[in-house]
């Protein structure tokens, strides 16, 4: 029997790197690591979502929602709720074989 790496079975299950439904589900899963990220440092910072929420200027259900799931959000709220947890914020843009950060 074949074992296989985590990385093989994605390939068989969703599909190889650069497919619709590898890239959608790459996607997700960056989302769902974003808002982990989010629940995580206002944890840290010890803070209830409702504080979060008031220091942010949303109601305590928005801030549910984006550790939940964060797809439905703006790049502008993702910055508003990093900036209230004083936590710096880094995006990676990938452009062919290229890098380029963004701080």
């Amino acid at each position: 029997m074949k074992i296989n790496t985590s990385d093989e079975a994605k390939d068989m299950v969703i599909g190889v790197k650069g497919t619709p439904a590898r890239d959608e589900f790459e996607f997700e899963l960056q989302l769902d690591i974003l808002g982990e990220m989010l629940k995580s440092v206002r944890k840290e910072r010890n803070l209830t979502q409702e504080e979060l929420g008031k220091l942010v200027g949303v109601q305590k259900s928005q801030i549910s929602k984006l550790e939940k799931n964060a797809s439905n959000v703006t790049i502008h709220t993702v910055l508003k709720v990093f900036t209230a947890l004083r936590a710096k914020v880094n995006f990676k843009v990938s452009l062919m074989d290229n890098e380029m950060n963004i701080s």
